[in-house]
């Protein structure tokens, strides 16, 4: 399937709101692919799909990314992307052993901060420093959903957390205007 058509059948799937964050992990996704010299369109799309079927499951968490993946798996999706679709949700407690898979589940509540960060400071990514989501990450009631431990697990695929949240504030101002921030 081509990024075109995965993103007219997310856009279906999801409000708008969680679309903007998959097309945001998207961009981290690639971002790290780049860093790590691994398969772009690969990691891109994981970050594309990973909440495909939060708008479904949002009320039954327990559900998130088991139903997704076992979609995505339906629809022809590599096992690769399947796989770290499925193991994102940390309510699974599923090992996650690729770096695909430890990337998608680092990336996804780093966006959740980021946009938070933007959201307090004009509604603008621009306005946003690394130090300024680093000094937010510290603060464990703002933006509570953005699960810290999951954030801070991009030591186990060897970046620290500054440099992780500079390539997320990167990769996130780079398609700004998408994310209408």
């Amino acid at each position: 399937m081509e990024r075109k058509q995965i993103v007219e059948l997310v856009k279906s799937k999801l409000d708008q709101n969680l679309y903007k964050h998959s097309l945001a992990v998207e961009a981290v996704m690639k971002e790290i692919a780049k860093r790590f010299n691994e398969d772009e369109e690969k990691f891109g799309i994981a970050g594309l799909v990973h909440d495909i079927d939060l708008d479904t499951t949002k009320d039954k968490p327990h559900l998130h990314s088991i139903v997704g993946s076992e979609y995505l798996k339906s629809l022809g999706f590599s096992e690769e992307i399947v796989l770290a679709v499925k193991k994102h949700n940390p309510l699974h407690k599923l090992e996650r052993e690729t770096l695909l898979e430890k990337t998608l589940y680092a990336a996804d509540p780093l966006t959740g901060l980021i946009t938070a960060c933007a959201l307090v400071k004009g509604r603008k990514l621009s306005n946003v420093d690394k130090e300024f989501v680093l000094k937010r990450f510290k603060e464990k009631r703002f933006a509570e959903g953005a699960n810290r431990e999951q954030i801070a697990s991009c030591k186990d695929f060897g970046m620290s957390l500054e440099d992780f949240v500079d390539l997320g504030l990167t990769a996130m101002k780079r398609i700004s205007d998408e994310l209408g921030l």
